[in-house]
């Protein structure tokens, strides 16, 4: 008797406990809406994300860059970063002026690029891409695009100064998407603009003023329009003066819009300092009271978004990034104390920097528990 009531007792334990175990990996409550409105997919937020800060779980795997050693793992001022399918990472020391590759376990194996003005020399690197072509093109500050071999080998030099192109990105089939400034009197903007590879105008995405076109004071929080290619050539964009992302397909016409409840945070007096630190004392300045929605987006190779956001962890140093899934459902928010610069086969690389500015370059795994 007493056998079977213990029998009973551990088969009701495990009843309940896989019970629980069950509810516990069910997929949380979405409490947002999805509308479609004249053609365009309207997903709207709340404040609060589907799932906790405990969403993945990081753990470093490698670090690049040494204080004393040899120099080929040495780093200057690093800009950008590239990582492509075989996971060979491409650093842009904007100092050196150079690209150094390194394999998938940190070993470096070359290095791409050097000043000067000559074919396949940089002058003022900004930014580093790989493209689907496996082509690997460094952005200049001269307005300029200098394209390599993913093995070092310059290929050819392409002038952007025509267009008017900066801060450029390009998407797989080698179109490039950049801010370009227009300066019509009546509305003097910044234009988001689509290329196809030789130049030639496609269409436009979406703009936002120039900081002239607000006479008589300057704000050094103004909002700044946000843009990235997503996993599908798709271009993401947002103007944080409100917590929206807009979404346009190849085309240029826009699939999605992505809204997000938001409590706005407010601008301190020790930040108004770092900001104006060095502007003339007569300069007018406007300063609003609070900070702008969010501050940038990158996306991942599956199609999910980070935003960046003002508010800050409890410690006081980490910034809270909210994380949307690939149907722009707000799925969690995490503080994280490094700057994301690229998701890639859930990895996460960042550059990080000791107390000393030495920066590093750094790969974690990531491990969804969603």
């Amino acid at each position: 008797m007493k056998n079977a009531k213990f029998i009973f007792s551990i088969t009701l334990f495990l009843s309940v406990f896989l019970i629980i175990v069950s509810c516990g990996k069910q997929k949380a409550a979405w409490k947002g809406t999805i509308e479609e409105i004249d053609g365009v997919t309207v997903v709207k937020n709340p404040k609060e994300p589907m799932y906790g800060e405990e969403v993945f779980v990081l753990e470093e795997e490698l670090s690049i860059g040494d204080v004393e050693g040899p120099e080929e793992y040495m780093f200057s001022r690093i800009r950008s970063l590239a990582v492509e399918d075989e996971e060979r990472i491409y650093v842009l020391d904007s100092k050196e002026a150079h690209v150094k590759v390194f394999d998938r376990q940190g070993k470096y194996i070359r290095t791409i690029g050097r000043k000067g003005q000559g074919p396949g020399e940089l002058q003022s690197p900004l930014s580093v891409y790989i493209t689907g072509q496996n082509e690997l093109v460094v952005e200049d500050m001269t307005r300029q695009l200098a394209f390599f071999s993913l093995e070092g080998e310059f290929k050819r030099n392409q002038l952007t100064a025509k267009t008017g192109a900066m801060a450029i990105d390009l998407d797989s089939e080698g179109n490039i998407v950049a801010t370009v400034i227009v300066r019509e009197q009546e509305n003097p903007r910044y234009e988001l603009q689509k290329f196809d590879p030789e130049l030639n105008y496609l269409h436009s995405l979406g703009s936002y003023p120039l900081p002239s076109a607000t006479p008589g004071s300057y704000n050094p929080f103004r909002p700044a329009m946000q843009s990235v290619l997503n996993c599908n050539d798709q271009v993401v964009i947002g103007y944080p003066e409100k917590y929206e992302i807009k979404i346009y397909d190849k085309s240029g016409t826009m699939i999605r819009k992505i809204m997000k409840e938001y409590d706005p945070v407010e601008i301190t007096e020790e930040e108004i300092k770092e900001r104006t630190e060095g502007m003339p004392p007569d300069m007018k300045l406007s300063i609003p009271k609070y900070h702008t929605a969010y501050r940038w987006i990158i996306t991942d190779d599956e199609g999910r978004m980070f935003v960046r956001t003002y508010e800050r962890a409890v410690d006081g140093d980490d910034y809270y990034h909210d994380i949307f899934d690939e149907e722009g459902k707000y799925i969690a928010k995490i503080p994280l104390g490094f700057f994301p610069r690229l998701w890639k086969k859930n990895k996460l690389y960042t550059v990080e920097a000791d107390e000393e500015g030495y920066q590093q370059v750094k790969r974690y795994k990531v491990t969804w528990k969603i």
